[in-house]
This record gives C-alpha cells, structure tokens and sequence, in this order.
C-alpha cells in the first residue's frame, strides 16, 4: 500500500510537489498504479495515478471513505516542550501513532524550552498519520502560555499532572481512574521543572482535577504517552 497525504485532494487532483516526488522518484510509480491518499480531515480516498509527474503529480479518485478516530471523543495533551528536543518529536509521533486529537505545546513559568518549530513538529505528524493507517491529521497548536490554556473553555474533564509531593497523598487521585471515556479530555503536563505553584492553583481553580500517572516519577515526554496509552486501553476494555 502506497499512502500519501494531501489536504485538498478532492478539488485539486494534484499531490503536492514533497509527495509528488516521493511518488514518482522515490517509489518510481507510474500511470495507471493505484494509490490512497488521506486529506486530515478523515477522508481515505482511493485514486490511480494519471500523470506521473515529480513536481506535480496528477491522480483520478476512484473510491472515497469515512475514517474516523477510532476512540469515542476527543484527547487534548498540553505539554511543556523539554530543552531536547528529540524527546518532544518522539512524543509526537507515538501519541499520534496512537490516537490524539490536539497536542498544545505549553510556555509555563519553568519551561527550559521557550519555542518550537512547529513546521518540523507537523512533519513528524504527518508521518506518524500515515505510518499507523490513520486519515485524521491532529491539532497542533503554537507555543501557547499555560495561563491562557488553563482559562480556554473546553466541555469535558481537565486535569493536571504535576509531582508537587507536597499534596496529601488522597488528594492525589490515579488519571487511569479519573479518566472517562464518555467526555473529551484534556490533559496538562508541566516542564521538567514542574509546574509553579501559582500555575497549580489557577488550575485547580479552573476546575482542573490533580492526578498522578503512576508511581514512578516520568520523562515529560513519558508522561505525556502514559496518559495516550491509558486513555486507550480504558477505551479497549469499555
């Protein structure tokens, strides 16, 4: 299977000039091969090459589809990206791999990392789509200060891993137990520096649950997989 991924296949017929090239030079596929492109949007279409050109590859769609995510509601991972930045694109790309609708890249007050390159980001998004079979693209925001994430509406359960051990212990409530696959969810994961006080209590203000993911103390990036892959094995069990 030949995937390639083109946001607005169905009016321009046309791969763009990266994926026309990857076609036509790297895979050497001629007219008349049959290929399936997804637009992001979650359209799996069914086309044959008509000009196998590697600057402009023209394509006929022959058959199209609806593919949905295929967990129940939407999963929002707000993430302060760490200082190497390898750790954050593997992030991207299991969690994607994996299901997630929208990944925000947080700015918090003990962020060691105060940008990204949100192009390169969204390659490796791209990639990670196409590699697990998926037809829908996710979210990925700019760089966006905690503050303003924290006050955003959003109709589902929100929460807040942090390691502050200096919360008692039952206030501390399990992520795997909190989450409920009925509603979307939104997750926020704090710097290797953790989340400042102040950040917390504007969380919890905002109604924003305290959770753990476990007892081992993990990576940011680790942390942010942890809660992906909890939310869809509960999902799998339902």
């Amino acid at each position: 299977m030949h995937l390639f991924y083109c946001p607005d296949i169905a009016t321009t017929l046309h791969l763009s000039e990266e994926e026309s090239h990857h076609c036509v030079k790297v895979l050497r596929l001629v007219e008349g091969d049959e290929v399936d492109i997804v637009d992001g949007n979650g359209t799996w279409h069914h086309a044959r090459i008509t000009m196998a050109h590697q600057k402009r590859c023209a394509v006929e769609i022959v058959g199209s589809e609806s593919r949905p995510p295929h967990w129940p509601h939407r999963i929002v991972v707000g993430i302060a990206p760490t200082k190497a930045i390898d750790r954050i694109e593997w992030m991207v790309e299991k969690t994607t791999e994996m299901g997630i609708d929208r990944i925000i890249p947080l700015q918090c007050c003990h962020s060691e990392r105060k940008e990204v390159k949100t192009e390169r980001l969204r390659k490796i998004l791209v990639s990670a789509m196409k590699q697990s079979l998926k037809a829908t693209l996710p979210q990925l925001d700019k760089m966006t200060p905690v503050m303003q994430v924290i006050a955003m509406p959003f109709q589902g359960k929100k929460f807040i891993a942090y390691c502050d051990m200096t919360l008692p212990r039952e206030q501390r409530k399990s992520f795997a137990q909190e989450y409920d696959s009925t509603q979307d969810t939104l997750v926020l994961i704090g710097p290797e520096g953790d989340f400042s006080p102040e950040e917390v209590a504007a969380a919890l203000k905002a109604g924003f649950v305290p959770v753990t993911l476990g007892e081992s103390r993990l990576r940011t990036e680790t942390a942010a997989v942890q809660v992906v892959a909890s939310c869809h094995t509960i999902n799998q069990l339902k």
